[in-house]
Protein backbone atom coordinates (compact mmCIF):
# COMPACT_ATOMS: atom_id res chain seq x y z
CA UNK A 1 0.00 0.00 0.00
CA UNK A 2 1.08 3.57 -0.61
CA UNK A 3 1.95 5.93 2.20
CA UNK A 4 -1.22 7.31 3.84
CA UNK A 5 -1.97 10.78 2.57
CA UNK A 6 -2.62 11.95 6.11
CA UNK A 7 1.14 11.86 6.61
CA UNK A 8 1.53 14.68 4.09
CA UNK A 9 -1.65 16.52 4.95
CA UNK A 10 -0.03 19.55 6.51
CA UNK A 11 2.33 19.98 3.59
CA UNK A 12 -0.51 19.60 1.09
CA UNK A 13 -2.58 22.18 2.90
CA UNK A 14 0.27 24.65 2.87
CA UNK A 15 0.87 24.60 -0.88
CA UNK A 16 -0.72 27.21 -3.10
CA UNK A 17 -0.59 24.97 -6.19
CA UNK A 18 -4.14 23.89 -7.10
CA UNK A 19 -4.78 20.15 -7.16
CA UNK A 20 -7.26 20.57 -10.03
CA UNK A 21 -7.51 23.43 -12.52
CA UNK A 22 -10.28 23.78 -15.08
CA UNK A 23 -9.83 26.64 -17.52
CA UNK A 24 -12.36 27.77 -20.15
CA UNK A 25 -13.78 24.25 -20.55
CA UNK A 26 -16.24 23.70 -23.41
CA UNK A 27 -18.07 20.36 -23.74
CA UNK A 28 -20.70 19.51 -26.34
CA UNK A 29 -22.99 16.55 -27.08
CA UNK A 30 -23.83 15.33 -30.56
CA UNK A 31 -27.58 14.60 -30.72
CA UNK A 32 -30.15 13.81 -33.38
CA UNK A 33 -31.21 17.46 -33.22
CA UNK A 34 -27.67 18.78 -33.62
CA UNK A 35 -24.81 19.79 -31.34
CA UNK A 36 -25.75 20.77 -27.79
CA UNK A 37 -23.22 22.83 -25.81
CA UNK A 38 -23.55 21.51 -22.25
CA UNK A 39 -20.58 23.36 -20.74
CA UNK A 40 -19.37 26.76 -21.93
CA UNK A 41 -16.11 28.36 -20.77
CA UNK A 42 -16.18 26.91 -17.25
CA UNK A 43 -13.20 27.67 -15.00
CA UNK A 44 -12.59 26.57 -11.39
CA UNK A 45 -9.93 25.21 -9.04
CA UNK A 46 -9.75 22.66 -6.24
CA UNK A 47 -6.94 22.95 -3.69
CA UNK A 48 -5.56 20.13 -1.51
CA UNK A 49 -7.52 19.74 1.72
CA UNK A 50 -10.39 21.91 0.47
CA UNK A 51 -13.86 21.46 -1.00
CA UNK A 52 -15.04 23.23 -4.14
CA UNK A 53 -18.78 22.84 -4.69
CA UNK A 54 -20.53 23.19 -8.05
CA UNK A 55 -24.15 24.19 -7.47
CA UNK A 56 -26.90 24.27 -10.06
CA UNK A 57 -30.12 22.79 -11.38
CA UNK A 58 -30.43 19.67 -13.48
CA UNK A 59 -29.04 20.43 -16.92
CA UNK A 60 -26.76 23.19 -15.64
CA UNK A 61 -23.64 21.26 -16.73
CA UNK A 62 -22.27 20.46 -13.29
CA UNK A 63 -22.18 16.67 -13.72
CA UNK A 64 -20.81 17.00 -17.26
CA UNK A 65 -17.96 19.09 -15.85
CA UNK A 66 -17.22 16.40 -13.26
CA UNK A 67 -17.36 13.63 -15.87
CA UNK A 68 -14.89 15.53 -18.05
CA UNK A 69 -12.46 15.71 -15.13
CA UNK A 70 -12.42 11.94 -14.67
CA UNK A 71 -12.71 11.03 -18.37
CA UNK A 72 -16.15 9.45 -18.16
CA UNK A 73 -18.07 11.57 -20.65
CA UNK A 74 -20.71 9.81 -22.74
CA UNK A 75 -19.68 8.50 -26.16
CA UNK A 76 -21.49 11.36 -27.89
CA UNK A 77 -19.75 14.03 -25.77
CA UNK A 78 -16.54 15.82 -26.63
CA UNK A 79 -14.23 18.34 -24.99
CA UNK A 80 -14.16 21.06 -27.66
CA UNK A 81 -11.69 23.38 -25.99
CA UNK A 82 -10.21 24.45 -22.68
CA UNK A 83 -7.90 22.81 -20.18
CA UNK A 84 -8.25 20.34 -17.32
CA UNK A 85 -5.03 20.04 -15.32
CA UNK A 86 -4.51 17.68 -12.40
CA UNK A 87 -1.39 18.38 -10.35
CA UNK A 88 -0.16 20.43 -13.29
CA UNK A 89 -0.65 17.68 -15.90
CA UNK A 90 -3.28 17.96 -18.65
CA UNK A 91 -6.11 15.40 -18.52
CA UNK A 92 -7.48 16.29 -21.96
CA UNK A 93 -6.89 13.66 -24.62
CA UNK A 94 -5.49 10.91 -22.40
CA UNK A 95 -5.44 7.36 -23.74
CA UNK A 96 -7.50 4.62 -22.00
CA UNK A 97 -4.28 3.22 -20.52
CA UNK A 98 -3.31 6.62 -19.11
CA UNK A 99 -6.76 7.00 -17.60
CA UNK A 100 -6.44 3.62 -15.86
CA UNK A 101 -3.35 4.95 -14.10
CA UNK A 102 -5.30 7.95 -12.79
CA UNK A 103 -8.81 6.72 -12.00
CA UNK A 104 -9.04 5.32 -8.51
CA UNK A 105 -5.36 5.79 -7.71
CA UNK A 106 -5.21 9.56 -8.19
CA UNK A 107 -8.83 10.62 -8.67
CA UNK A 108 -11.70 8.82 -6.94
CA UNK A 109 -15.42 9.04 -7.73
CA UNK A 110 -18.43 8.81 -5.43
CA UNK A 111 -21.47 8.44 -7.73
CA UNK A 112 -24.93 9.83 -7.09
CA UNK A 113 -27.28 6.90 -6.55
CA UNK A 114 -26.06 4.15 -4.20
CA UNK A 115 -28.88 1.86 -5.32
CA UNK A 116 -27.73 1.88 -8.94
CA UNK A 117 -23.98 2.24 -8.42
CA UNK A 118 -23.25 -1.07 -6.71
CA UNK A 119 -23.36 -4.31 -8.72
CA UNK A 120 -26.31 -6.30 -7.27
CA UNK A 121 -24.59 -9.66 -7.95
CA UNK A 122 -21.31 -8.66 -6.29
CA UNK A 123 -20.72 -8.67 -2.55
CA UNK A 124 -19.93 -5.41 -0.81
CA UNK A 125 -16.40 -6.66 -0.22
CA UNK A 126 -15.88 -7.36 -3.92
CA UNK A 127 -17.24 -3.94 -4.94
CA UNK A 128 -15.16 -1.98 -2.44
CA UNK A 129 -12.05 -4.02 -3.24
CA UNK A 130 -12.43 -3.88 -7.03
CA UNK A 131 -9.88 -1.09 -7.43
CA UNK A 132 -7.38 -2.95 -5.26
CA UNK A 133 -7.86 -6.04 -7.45
CA UNK A 134 -7.47 -4.12 -10.72
CA UNK A 135 -4.25 -2.49 -9.56
CA UNK A 136 -3.03 -5.70 -7.86
CA UNK A 137 -2.46 -4.16 -4.46
CA UNK A 138 -1.27 -6.91 -2.12
CA UNK A 139 -2.33 -10.54 -1.87
CA UNK A 140 -5.94 -11.73 -1.75
CA UNK A 141 -5.78 -11.96 2.04
CA UNK A 142 -4.21 -8.49 2.32
CA UNK A 143 -6.86 -6.99 0.07
CA UNK A 144 -9.65 -8.52 2.15
CA UNK A 145 -8.09 -7.18 5.34
CA UNK A 146 -7.77 -3.74 3.72
CA UNK A 147 -11.43 -3.72 2.61
CA UNK A 148 -12.65 -4.69 6.08
CA UNK A 149 -10.52 -1.88 7.52
CA UNK A 150 -12.06 0.54 5.01
CA UNK A 151 -15.61 -0.55 5.86
CA UNK A 152 -14.89 0.02 9.53
CA UNK A 153 -13.25 3.36 8.74
CA UNK A 154 -16.39 4.71 7.06
CA UNK A 155 -18.54 3.65 10.01
CA UNK A 156 -20.16 0.46 8.74
CA UNK A 157 -20.98 -1.82 11.67
CA UNK A 158 -19.92 -5.48 11.66
CA UNK A 159 -17.58 -4.98 8.66
CA UNK A 160 -16.61 -8.67 8.59
CA UNK A 161 -20.29 -9.58 8.12
CA UNK A 162 -21.00 -6.75 5.67
CA UNK A 163 -18.02 -7.83 3.56
CA UNK A 164 -19.98 -10.92 2.40
CA UNK A 165 -23.37 -9.25 2.08
CA UNK A 166 -25.00 -7.95 -1.11
CA UNK A 167 -26.25 -4.38 -1.77
CA UNK A 168 -29.91 -5.28 -1.19
CA UNK A 169 -29.03 -6.26 2.38
CA UNK A 170 -27.77 -2.75 3.24
CA UNK A 171 -29.63 0.51 3.82
CA UNK A 172 -29.15 3.48 1.49
CA UNK A 173 -26.83 5.16 3.96
CA UNK A 174 -24.69 2.03 4.32
CA UNK A 175 -24.46 1.64 0.55
CA UNK A 176 -23.28 5.23 0.23
CA UNK A 177 -20.65 4.58 2.92
CA UNK A 178 -19.49 1.56 0.92
CA UNK A 179 -19.10 3.78 -2.16
CA UNK A 180 -17.01 6.21 -0.12
CA UNK A 181 -14.85 3.30 1.06
CA UNK A 182 -14.36 2.23 -2.56
CA UNK A 183 -13.43 5.80 -3.57
CA UNK A 184 -10.71 6.14 -0.91
CA UNK A 185 -9.42 2.56 -1.18
CA UNK A 186 -6.45 3.53 -3.35
CA UNK A 187 -5.86 6.76 -1.41
CA UNK A 188 -6.41 9.24 -4.24
CA UNK A 189 -5.55 12.93 -3.99
CA UNK A 190 -8.88 14.14 -5.40
CA UNK A 191 -12.42 12.90 -4.82
CA UNK A 192 -15.29 13.81 -7.13
CA UNK A 193 -18.55 13.53 -5.18
CA UNK A 194 -21.43 13.71 -7.68
CA UNK A 195 -24.64 14.43 -5.71
CA UNK A 196 -23.57 11.82 -3.12
CA UNK A 197 -26.44 12.50 -0.72
CA UNK A 198 -29.34 13.61 -2.95
CA UNK A 199 -31.12 10.26 -2.58
CA UNK A 200 -30.69 10.10 1.21
CA UNK A 201 -32.76 11.21 4.19
CA UNK A 202 -31.65 14.41 5.86
CA UNK A 203 -30.24 12.66 8.94
CA UNK A 204 -28.35 10.11 6.85
CA UNK A 205 -27.18 12.94 4.59
CA UNK A 206 -25.63 14.72 7.57
CA UNK A 207 -23.84 11.55 8.67
CA UNK A 208 -22.41 10.98 5.18
CA UNK A 209 -21.31 14.59 4.77
CA UNK A 210 -19.69 14.53 8.21
CA UNK A 211 -17.86 11.38 7.15
CA UNK A 212 -16.63 13.02 3.94
CA UNK A 213 -15.30 15.96 5.96
CA UNK A 214 -13.50 13.56 8.29
CA UNK A 215 -11.93 11.76 5.33
CA UNK A 216 -10.94 15.11 3.82
CA UNK A 217 -9.22 16.24 7.03
CA UNK A 218 -7.58 12.88 7.71
CA UNK A 219 -6.28 12.23 4.20
CA UNK A 220 -5.76 15.79 2.97
CA UNK A 221 -8.17 15.20 0.10
CA UNK A 222 -9.30 17.80 -2.36
CA UNK A 223 -13.02 17.33 -3.09
CA UNK A 224 -15.03 18.48 -6.09
CA UNK A 225 -18.56 18.36 -4.69
CA UNK A 226 -21.53 18.40 -7.09
CA UNK A 227 -24.90 19.38 -5.60
CA UNK A 228 -28.15 21.18 -6.39
CA UNK A 229 -28.50 22.19 -2.71
CA UNK A 230 -26.95 25.56 -1.91
CA UNK A 231 -27.51 24.94 1.82
CA UNK A 232 -25.34 21.82 1.74
CA UNK A 233 -22.67 23.68 -0.22
CA UNK A 234 -22.73 26.55 2.25
CA UNK A 235 -22.19 24.20 5.19
CA UNK A 236 -19.37 22.22 3.64
CA UNK A 237 -17.55 24.04 0.85
CA UNK A 238 -14.60 26.43 0.85
CA UNK A 239 -15.34 27.59 -2.71
CA UNK A 240 -18.72 27.67 -4.47
CA UNK A 241 -19.25 27.70 -8.23
CA UNK A 242 -22.82 28.51 -9.30
CA UNK A 243 -23.73 27.12 -12.74
CA UNK A 244 -26.75 27.69 -14.94
CA UNK A 245 -27.32 26.55 -18.52
CA UNK A 246 -23.73 25.36 -18.84
CA UNK A 247 -22.11 28.60 -17.69
CA UNK A 248 -20.60 29.84 -14.44
CA UNK A 249 -22.80 32.58 -13.01
CA UNK A 250 -20.79 33.12 -9.85
CA UNK A 251 -17.58 31.80 -8.28
CA UNK A 252 -15.96 32.65 -4.98
CA UNK A 253 -15.52 31.88 -1.29
CA UNK A 254 -18.56 30.13 0.19
CA UNK A 255 -19.14 32.93 2.68
CA UNK A 256 -19.03 35.55 -0.06
CA UNK A 257 -21.39 33.76 -2.43
CA UNK A 258 -23.91 33.01 0.31
CA UNK A 259 -23.89 36.31 2.18
CA UNK A 260 -23.39 38.67 -0.75
CA UNK A 261 -24.42 36.96 -4.01
CA UNK A 262 -23.76 39.10 -7.06
CA UNK A 263 -25.72 37.28 -9.77
CA UNK A 264 -29.55 37.24 -9.87
CA UNK A 265 -29.53 33.44 -10.30
CA UNK A 266 -27.48 33.00 -7.10
CA UNK A 267 -29.92 35.25 -5.27
CA UNK A 268 -32.80 33.18 -6.64
CA UNK A 269 -31.20 29.96 -5.39
CA UNK A 270 -30.84 31.49 -1.94
CA UNK A 271 -34.45 32.67 -1.90
CA UNK A 272 -35.78 29.30 -3.06
CA UNK A 273 -33.89 27.11 -0.56
CA UNK A 274 -36.29 26.49 2.35
CA UNK A 275 -33.50 25.28 4.63
CA UNK A 276 -31.65 28.60 4.24
CA UNK A 277 -34.66 30.73 5.12
CA UNK A 278 -36.20 28.48 7.74
CA UNK A 279 -35.04 30.60 10.65
CA UNK A 280 -36.67 33.72 9.17
CA UNK A 281 -40.04 32.36 8.07
CA UNK A 282 -42.94 33.70 10.09
CA UNK A 283 -45.93 31.58 11.05
CA UNK A 284 -47.60 30.24 7.92
CA UNK A 285 -50.74 32.13 6.96
CA UNK A 286 -53.53 29.50 6.91
CA UNK A 287 -55.31 28.95 3.63
CA UNK A 288 -58.66 28.99 5.46
CA UNK A 289 -59.92 30.69 8.60
CA UNK A 290 -58.89 28.40 11.50
CA UNK A 291 -62.11 28.98 13.45
CA UNK A 292 -64.19 28.16 10.38
CA UNK A 293 -62.18 24.99 9.74
CA UNK A 294 -62.57 23.84 13.36
CA UNK A 295 -66.31 24.51 13.21
CA UNK A 296 -66.65 22.18 10.22
CA UNK A 297 -64.75 19.41 12.00
CA UNK A 298 -61.94 17.27 10.59
CA UNK A 299 -62.14 16.08 7.00
CA UNK A 300 -59.73 13.23 7.73
CA UNK A 301 -59.41 11.22 10.95
CA UNK A 302 -56.77 8.51 11.21
CA UNK A 303 -57.33 6.51 14.40
CA UNK A 304 -55.00 3.85 15.86
CA UNK A 305 -53.77 2.87 12.41
CA UNK A 306 -51.72 -0.33 12.27
CA UNK A 307 -50.35 -2.09 9.20
CA UNK A 308 -48.58 -5.44 9.30
CA UNK A 309 -46.83 -7.40 6.56
CA UNK A 310 -46.03 -11.10 6.68
CA UNK A 311 -42.50 -12.19 5.81
CA UNK A 312 -42.12 -15.87 5.12
CA UNK A 313 -44.21 -18.24 7.23
CA UNK A 314 -44.12 -16.74 10.68
CA UNK A 315 -42.33 -13.38 10.69
CA UNK A 316 -44.57 -10.33 10.97
CA UNK A 317 -43.24 -6.87 10.13
CA UNK A 318 -45.14 -3.94 11.66
CA UNK A 319 -44.79 -1.01 9.24
CA UNK A 320 -47.12 1.35 11.10
CA UNK A 321 -48.24 1.01 14.71
CA UNK A 322 -50.95 2.96 16.53
CA UNK A 323 -50.82 6.21 14.51
CA UNK A 324 -53.57 8.78 15.00
CA UNK A 325 -54.09 12.32 13.69
CA UNK A 326 -56.77 14.66 12.30
CA UNK A 327 -56.74 17.00 9.31
CA UNK A 328 -59.09 19.99 9.15
CA UNK A 329 -60.59 20.97 5.77
CA UNK A 330 -58.52 23.41 3.75
CA UNK A 331 -55.34 22.68 5.73
CA UNK A 332 -52.14 20.72 5.11
CA UNK A 333 -51.00 17.94 7.41
CA UNK A 334 -47.41 16.74 6.94
CA UNK A 335 -46.21 13.23 7.69
CA UNK A 336 -42.44 13.37 8.08
CA UNK A 337 -39.79 10.76 8.80
CA UNK A 338 -36.86 8.82 7.41
CA UNK A 339 -37.08 6.05 4.82
CA UNK A 340 -38.71 3.03 6.40
CA UNK A 341 -40.59 5.10 8.98
CA UNK A 342 -44.00 4.09 7.61
CA UNK A 343 -45.05 7.42 6.10
CA UNK A 344 -45.67 6.08 2.57
CA UNK A 345 -47.64 3.15 4.04
CA UNK A 346 -49.90 5.69 5.75
CA UNK A 347 -50.29 7.71 2.56
CA UNK A 348 -51.25 4.66 0.54
CA UNK A 349 -53.73 3.56 3.21
CA UNK A 350 -55.40 6.99 3.17
CA UNK A 351 -55.55 6.80 -0.65
CA UNK A 352 -57.14 3.34 -0.53
CA UNK A 353 -54.19 1.42 -2.02
CA UNK A 354 -53.67 -0.79 1.00
CA UNK A 355 -55.95 -1.97 3.80
CA UNK A 356 -54.91 -1.38 7.42
CA UNK A 357 -54.52 -4.39 9.70
CA UNK A 358 -56.45 -2.48 12.36
CA UNK A 359 -57.65 1.02 13.12
CA UNK A 360 -59.79 3.31 10.99
CA UNK A 361 -59.48 6.02 8.35
CA UNK A 362 -62.51 8.30 8.23
CA UNK A 363 -62.85 10.80 5.37
CA UNK A 364 -65.81 13.19 5.35
CA UNK A 365 -67.53 11.07 7.98
CA UNK A 366 -67.11 7.73 6.15
CA UNK A 367 -64.81 4.92 7.26
CA UNK A 368 -62.92 4.10 4.07
CA UNK A 369 -61.51 0.83 5.46
CA UNK A 370 -64.96 -0.79 5.21
CA UNK A 371 -65.88 0.20 1.64
CA UNK A 372 -67.05 -2.41 -0.86
CA UNK A 373 -65.75 -2.54 -4.45
CA UNK A 374 -68.37 -0.16 -5.87
CA UNK A 375 -67.92 2.33 -3.03
CA UNK A 376 -64.14 2.15 -3.39
CA UNK A 377 -64.37 3.13 -7.05
CA UNK A 378 -66.36 6.22 -6.16
CA UNK A 379 -63.87 6.90 -3.37
CA UNK A 380 -61.18 7.30 -6.03
CA UNK A 381 -62.85 10.54 -7.07
CA UNK A 382 -62.62 11.98 -3.56
CA UNK A 383 -58.99 11.17 -2.73
CA UNK A 384 -56.08 11.47 -5.15
CA UNK A 385 -52.43 10.48 -4.77
CA UNK A 386 -49.46 12.29 -6.37
CA UNK A 387 -46.37 10.11 -6.49
CA UNK A 388 -42.72 11.00 -5.94
CA UNK A 389 -41.41 10.31 -9.44
CA UNK A 390 -43.51 12.07 -12.07
CA UNK A 391 -41.80 10.31 -14.96
CA UNK A 392 -42.62 6.77 -13.80
CA UNK A 393 -46.20 7.73 -12.87
CA UNK A 394 -47.01 9.10 -16.34
CA UNK A 395 -47.69 6.81 -19.30
CA UNK A 396 -44.86 7.56 -21.79
CA UNK A 397 -47.13 6.60 -24.71
CA UNK A 398 -49.91 9.06 -23.86
CA UNK A 399 -49.91 12.74 -24.61
CA UNK A 400 -50.05 15.15 -21.69
CA UNK A 401 -53.63 16.07 -22.60
CA UNK A 402 -54.72 12.42 -22.64
CA UNK A 403 -52.99 11.80 -19.30
CA UNK A 404 -54.68 14.70 -17.52
CA UNK A 405 -58.05 13.91 -19.09
CA UNK A 406 -57.98 10.19 -18.26
CA UNK A 407 -59.73 10.53 -14.85
CA UNK A 408 -62.56 12.44 -16.53
CA UNK A 409 -62.98 9.67 -19.13
CA UNK A 410 -63.06 7.07 -16.36
CA UNK A 411 -65.39 8.78 -13.88
CA UNK A 412 -67.58 11.23 -15.83
CA UNK A 413 -69.81 11.34 -18.90
CA UNK A 414 -68.34 14.55 -20.24
CA UNK A 415 -67.97 14.90 -23.99
CA UNK A 416 -64.56 14.93 -25.64
CA UNK A 417 -64.89 18.67 -26.22
CA UNK A 418 -65.79 19.28 -22.55
CA UNK A 419 -62.84 17.14 -21.41
CA UNK A 420 -60.43 19.02 -23.67
CA UNK A 421 -61.71 22.35 -22.32
CA UNK A 422 -61.23 21.20 -18.72
CA UNK A 423 -57.74 19.85 -19.50
CA UNK A 424 -56.79 23.27 -20.91
CA UNK A 425 -58.16 24.93 -17.78
CA UNK A 426 -56.13 22.73 -15.45
CA UNK A 427 -52.98 23.10 -17.52
CA UNK A 428 -53.42 26.82 -17.07
CA UNK A 429 -54.04 26.35 -13.33
CA UNK A 430 -50.68 24.58 -12.90
CA UNK A 431 -48.94 27.26 -14.98
CA UNK A 432 -48.37 25.16 -18.10
CA UNK A 433 -49.06 26.32 -21.65
CA UNK A 434 -52.23 24.53 -22.89
CA UNK A 435 -50.36 23.88 -26.15
CA UNK A 436 -48.26 21.37 -24.19
CA UNK A 437 -51.24 18.99 -24.22
CA UNK A 438 -49.95 17.40 -27.44
CA UNK A 439 -46.51 16.61 -26.00
CA UNK A 440 -45.40 13.41 -24.29
CA UNK A 441 -43.69 13.10 -20.87
CA UNK A 442 -40.19 12.71 -22.35
CA UNK A 443 -40.52 16.17 -23.92
CA UNK A 444 -41.06 17.87 -20.54
CA UNK A 445 -38.70 18.74 -17.69
CA UNK A 446 -39.02 17.13 -14.26
CA UNK A 447 -40.84 20.14 -12.86
CA UNK A 448 -43.24 20.25 -15.81
CA UNK A 449 -43.99 16.53 -15.44
CA UNK A 450 -44.78 17.03 -11.75
CA UNK A 451 -47.17 19.83 -12.68
CA UNK A 452 -48.89 17.42 -15.07
CA UNK A 453 -49.23 14.85 -12.27
CA UNK A 454 -50.74 17.53 -10.02
CA UNK A 455 -53.18 18.63 -12.75
CA UNK A 456 -54.27 15.01 -13.24
CA UNK A 457 -54.91 14.66 -9.51
CA UNK A 458 -56.82 17.95 -9.27
CA UNK A 459 -59.06 17.60 -12.34
CA UNK A 460 -61.63 15.44 -10.53
CA UNK A 461 -61.87 18.14 -7.83
CA UNK A 462 -61.09 15.74 -4.96
CA UNK A 463 -61.70 16.52 -1.33
CA UNK A 464 -58.24 15.33 -0.31
CA UNK A 465 -54.90 15.10 -2.13
CA UNK A 466 -52.01 12.99 -0.79
CA UNK A 467 -48.52 14.01 -1.94
CA UNK A 468 -45.95 11.23 -1.46
CA UNK A 469 -42.51 12.91 -1.57
CA UNK A 470 -43.85 14.91 -4.52
CA UNK A 471 -41.04 17.49 -4.53
CA UNK A 472 -38.10 15.52 -3.14
CA UNK A 473 -36.68 14.66 -6.59
CA UNK A 474 -36.82 18.24 -7.87
CA UNK A 475 -34.19 20.96 -7.98
CA UNK A 476 -34.57 23.64 -5.35
CA UNK A 477 -35.90 26.30 -7.75
CA UNK A 478 -38.41 23.90 -9.33
CA UNK A 479 -39.32 22.65 -5.85
CA UNK A 480 -40.06 26.21 -4.75
CA UNK A 481 -42.27 26.74 -7.81
CA UNK A 482 -44.26 23.57 -7.08
CA UNK A 483 -44.69 24.49 -3.40
CA UNK A 484 -45.99 27.94 -4.36
CA UNK A 485 -48.31 26.29 -6.88
CA UNK A 486 -49.72 23.90 -4.25
CA UNK A 487 -50.28 26.78 -1.87
CA UNK A 488 -52.06 28.82 -4.55
CA UNK A 489 -54.27 25.88 -5.55
CA UNK A 490 -55.17 25.18 -1.95
CA UNK A 491 -56.22 28.78 -1.39
CA UNK A 492 -58.11 28.99 -4.69
CA UNK A 493 -59.87 25.62 -4.59
CA UNK A 494 -60.15 25.01 -0.84
CA UNK A 495 -58.17 21.75 -1.05
CA UNK A 496 -57.01 19.62 1.84
CA UNK A 497 -53.53 18.04 1.68
CA UNK A 498 -51.60 15.24 3.32
CA UNK A 499 -47.97 15.99 2.51
CA UNK A 500 -45.46 13.17 2.97
CA UNK A 501 -41.82 14.17 3.15
CA UNK A 502 -38.45 13.47 4.76
CA UNK A 503 -37.51 17.15 4.51
CA UNK A 504 -38.46 19.18 7.59
CA UNK A 505 -37.47 22.44 5.89
CA UNK A 506 -40.12 21.88 3.21
CA UNK A 507 -42.63 20.69 5.80
CA UNK A 508 -42.07 23.84 7.83
CA UNK A 509 -42.93 25.95 4.80
CA UNK A 510 -46.10 24.24 3.60
CA UNK A 511 -47.87 22.53 6.52
CA UNK A 512 -50.25 23.59 9.30
CA UNK A 513 -49.89 20.43 11.38
CA UNK A 514 -47.35 17.62 11.38
CA UNK A 515 -46.83 14.02 12.48
CA UNK A 516 -43.25 12.88 13.01
CA UNK A 517 -42.69 9.15 12.46
CA UNK A 518 -39.85 6.91 13.52
CA UNK A 519 -39.86 3.18 12.78
CA UNK A 520 -43.63 3.09 12.35
CA UNK A 521 -44.35 5.00 15.55
CA UNK A 522 -45.70 8.54 15.77
CA UNK A 523 -43.22 10.27 18.09
CA UNK A 524 -44.64 13.79 17.73
CA UNK A 525 -47.89 15.37 16.56
CA UNK A 526 -49.19 18.92 16.66
CA UNK A 527 -49.19 22.34 15.00
CA UNK A 528 -46.11 22.76 12.84
CA UNK A 529 -44.88 25.88 14.66
CA UNK A 530 -45.14 24.13 18.04
CA UNK A 531 -43.25 21.07 16.81
CA UNK A 532 -40.47 23.22 15.35
CA UNK A 533 -40.17 25.69 18.19
CA UNK A 534 -40.59 23.22 21.04
CA UNK A 535 -39.93 19.64 19.89
CA UNK A 536 -40.76 17.07 22.53
CA UNK A 537 -38.87 14.03 21.21
CA UNK A 538 -35.15 13.51 20.75
CA UNK A 539 -35.82 12.17 17.24
CA UNK A 540 -37.58 15.38 16.16
CA UNK A 541 -34.71 17.46 17.55
CA UNK A 542 -32.31 15.23 15.59
CA UNK A 543 -34.27 15.84 12.37
CA UNK A 544 -34.28 19.60 12.93
CA UNK A 545 -30.55 19.66 13.73
CA UNK A 546 -29.83 17.75 10.50
CA UNK A 547 -31.45 20.37 8.25
CA UNK A 548 -28.59 21.71 6.10
CA UNK A 549 -27.70 25.38 6.14
CA UNK A 550 -27.24 25.72 9.90
CA UNK A 551 -23.98 27.66 9.50
CA UNK A 552 -25.61 30.12 7.14
CA UNK A 553 -28.70 30.56 9.35
CA UNK A 554 -26.52 31.00 12.42
CA UNK A 555 -24.21 33.48 10.71
CA UNK A 556 -21.26 31.14 11.21
CA UNK A 557 -20.12 30.12 7.73
CA UNK A 558 -17.20 27.74 7.37
CA UNK A 559 -14.94 30.27 5.62
CA UNK A 560 -14.41 33.88 6.56
CA UNK A 561 -14.17 36.62 4.00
Amino acid sequence: MSTPLSATNSAAGATTQPLLEIEDLVVSYGTAKGVVHAVNNVSLTVHPGQITAIVGESGSGKSTTAQAVIGLLADNAEVDSGQIRFQGKSLVGLTPREWREIRGTRIGLIPQDPNNSLNPVKTIGASVGEGLDIHRRGTTAERKKRVIELLARVGIDNPEVRYNQYPHELSGGMKQRALIAAAIALEPDLIIADEPTSALDVTVQKIILDLLEEMQAELGLGILFITHDLAVAGDRADQIVVMQQGEVREHGHAASVLTDPQHPYSRQLLADAPSLTIGDITTRVPAVDPAEARAKGPLLVVDNLRKEYTRGKDEVFVAVNDVSFEVLPGTTHAVVGESGSGKTTIGRAISGFNTPTSGSIVIAGRDTTTLNKTQRREFRREVQLVYQNPYSSLDPRQTIGATIGEPLRNFTKLSKQEINAKVEHYLDLVALDPRMSTRRPRELSGGQRQRVAIARAMILEPELVVFDEAVSALDVTVQAQILRLLDDLQRELGLTYVFISHDLAVVREISDTVSVLSRGQQVEYGPTMDVFNNPQSDFTRQLIDAIPGSRYRGGDLNLGL
